[in-house]
This record gives structure tokens, C-alpha cells and sequence, in this order.
């Protein structure tokens, strides 16, 4: 049995009578059974309540949508998980590497070896988060430069398309060699244009048709036309409050680069289908999706001793990578188990699922985290569902 709707809100309300989020969506499921409660403000201003039918931007719960489109293409043969990515993105042929992260942008060596689909998926294609000023990591100056998504916060006003945005990035080097390291999120916005190329149709088209429509998802994509059910996000990102208000949402309107790392939208229970196609091994409906073997390759750890201590900062203690989402190494403080897998989105939502007691946990709020730690709000949320 999932906790009941009292629990939920008893470990949830003192967040919202201190400010912690104005308002929230709180999703807990197990099996068939499932209990949501709404609480608080999406608009704190005007004090329009939350809805349980709130449509939040999801931010990198994204990346396991990407992942599994990914995954569906291998399986009907478009793409392979081995092969060198710069058949489809040729921008990515012949790579230069810097020979240090803080060094010079002239001063590289010969890639080892093509980045893979799979280096994608892992996130150790060689490109991702540095933690640094531009004068410490000069590459990110260039990053910046260009405005390249998959680096930093989301941002569906960007100006330019897929192809562009391959075009600007392959006049970098890469700043590990492929393989080697675990750099965070840029993986999935190459990802997101090798999936157009493949499939010969949008990201958010081949979204729609292979994951959203067969799993009900009727309210997902990158970006909405009831930009009313948005709440007000909240956040420091430039300085502001408020970061995204519903009245002229950047997400109202479709964006010319549709990020495969952090762009989507999405409600709890939608989210909840997702969660429980993958929980169910790839089946929507008794009909099969993915293969199981394709699930099992994406909820499995696929990071070295090295590359989760290199990337414990972002990851947190305890958990390695899938094919975008975490995976629980050991069971936390929390009390998430060990096995469980899922990600948050860094403007303020959260995903967990245990596939041994077939339990989803979904937290949505509209408050950006602060850092990559989440905030006490979720934590409590997890002692309740799983604790």
C-alpha cells in the first residue's frame, strides 16, 4: 500500500506553511493504488491554489524520456548502441581533446576514439558541467559564448535550432576523452538531435508519437497551449523571483531547440504513466513498448568506482547512472532502497521508482533548487513514501 493521503500531507504541510514552496503536487503510487494531494499556491501573488492537474516544467526528468526514445530507435534498427555517433552527427568526427579541463583551447590532443551512442546515454561523451569561473575552465567561456543548452539552466528562448546547435558545439574540443569521465547533461541535447536525424521527424513529434500518445501522456511535451495549469516558478536564476510567470510563459509557445536534457512539461499524472511503463519492464497497456532487456540496460548502474566519485557532486552519495536517471547504490538516509532509479529536475521536481515494490514517488513544486543537494521539502516527501 502507498502511504495514505494523511500521511502525505502531514509530512508535506509544514513545507508549505514555512515557505519552502508555495505549493506542491505530491504523487505516491504503488501497483494500481495511488494518492495525490495538492497543496498550497501556484501563484502565491494571487493566490490561485494548486491543482492536481498542474502542468510543471520538469526540467531533467526529461532525460529519461530522451533515454528511452533513444532506446526505441536502437530497437528498430535506426541506430545501434556501439556505433560511432558521428555516422548521424558528423559534427561529432574527429575530435580534439583538451589535455587538461582548465586548459588553454588550443592546447588538445587526438581523441582516443569516436564518441558511441552509448557515451551519449551515459553521459561520457567528454562534454558536460565543469564547476569553475570561465578563468579557471577557459572552455566554459566558449560554452557561454555560444549559449549552448545542455551546460546550464534550461531555457526554451534560445535562438537557434538542432542544427545550429550541433554546428556551435563542434567548435569545441571535448574536455575529457571519451569514455573516461562523467560529465552531467550535455549527453541528452546531442542525444535529442541524433533521435531527430534518426527518426527523420522532430524531437518532440517522435516524443509524442512513440512514448506520449501510447502512454496517455496527454499533457506532456516542450511546451503547453494551457499555460493557465502552469503554476508560477519560482527561483534565483538572473536574479529574479520569479523566473517564469504563466501570463508569458517561455513555455506557451514551441521552442526552436527542443531540449532533450531539461525542456519538458509534464503533470504528475502523467508522470505516473511513464514511471509505471518502466516499472512494468516496457509494457503500456499489455502492449510492449521497450524491450525488458532495454529497461534493465537503462535502470542499471553503468559508471566505474572513478567516474561516480568524479561525479558524486551532482549525483549524490550513493548512486551511479543508467541511461538518464540515477540508480540507487545503497538505500539512503531517506530511505530510499538500493535498485530504486529516477532523477529530479532542477526548477524544483522530483521522480523516484522502486522496482522491487513497485512504487513511484513524484514531488513537483515550482521553487528552483539551490544547489544540487535537493531541499528539505523532498526529503521529507521520501521519508514518508519510503522511510
Amino acid at each position: 500500500m502507498p502511504p495514505t493521503s494523511e500521511t502525505l500531507r502531514a509530512a508535506l504541510e509544514p513545507h508549505v506553511a514555512n515557505g519552502d514552496a508555495p505549493g506542491l503536487v505530491a504523487l505516491a503510487a504503488r501497483g494500481e493504488r495511488a494518492e495525490v494531494v495538492a497543496l498550497g499556491m501556484a501563484d502565491a501573488g494571487s493566490g490561485r491554489p494548486m491543482e492536481r492537474d498542474a502542468i510543471f516544467r520538469i526540467a531533467s526528468m526529461t532525460k529519461a524520456v530522451t533515454a528511452v526514445a533513444t532506446l526505441m530507435l536502437a530497437e528498430d534498427g535506426k541506430l545501434a548502441l556501439d556505433e560511432p555517433a558521428h555516422r548521424l552527427l558528423p559534427e561529432l568526427a574527429d575530435r580534439r581533446v583538451l589535455r587538461r579541463p582548465d586548459a588553454p583551447l588550443d592546447d588538445t590532443v587526438a581523441a582516443k576514439r569516436p564518441i558511441t551512442v552509448d557515451d551519449l546515454l551515459t553521459f561520457r561523451c567528454g562534454l558536460g558541467l565543469l564547476f569553475g569561473s570561465p578563468e579557471r575552465f577557459p572552455i566554459l567561456g566558449a560554452v557561454a559564448e555560444r549559449r549552448l543548452m545542455g551546460f546550464g539552466p534550461p531555457d526554451p528562448t534560445v535562438d537557434y535550432g538542432p542544427d545550429e546547435f550541433m554546428r556551435r558545439l563542434g567548435e569545441l574540443p571535448l574536455m575529457a576523452q571519451p569514455g573516461e569521465a562523467w560529465l552531467y547533461s550535455a549527453g541528452s541535447n546531442i542525444l535529442g538531435v541524433l533521435i531527430e536525424r534518426a527518426a527523420g521527424a522532430p524531437l518532440g513529434e517522435v516524443f509524442r508519437a512513440r512514448i506520449f500518445e501510447p502512454l496517455g501522456m496527454r499533457d506532456t511535451g516542450f511546451w503547453t497551449d494551457a499555460a493557465d495549469r502552469l503554476p508560477v516558478a519560482y527561483g534565483s536564476f538572473d536574479g529574479r523571483r520569479v523566473f517564469d510567470d504563466p501570463a508569458d510563459s517561455a513555455y506557451a509557445a514551441p521552442p526552436r531547440f527542443p531540449a532533450g536534457d531539461a525542456g519538458l512539461v509534464s503533470t504528475a499524472d502523467d508522470f505516473l504513466a511513464f514511471s509505471r511503463f518502466l516499472l512494468s519492464g516496457g509494457l503500456a497497456g499489455g502492449r510492449r513498448l521497450l524491450s525488458e532487456a532495454a529497461v534493465q540496460a537503462m535502470t542499471r548502474d553503468h559508471l566505474t568506482e572513478a567516474q561516480r566519485a568524479g561525479g558524486e557532486l551532482v549525483l549524490g552519495a550513493g548512486h551511479g547512472w543508467g541511461y538518464g536517471v540515477a540508480v540507487a547504490n545503497r538505500r539512503s538516509p531517506e530511505g530510499v532502497p538500493a535498485g530504486a532509479f529516477g532523477w529530479n529536475g532542477g526548477l524544483g521536481t522530483g521522480w523516484i521508482a522502486d522496482p522491487a515494490t513497485a512504487t513511484t514517488a513524484l514531488l513537483l513544486t515550482q521553487v528552483a533548487f539551490t544547489s544540487p543537494d535537493p531541499p528539505a521539502v523532498h526529503k521529507s516527501f521520501w521519508r514518508a513514501v519510503f522511510g
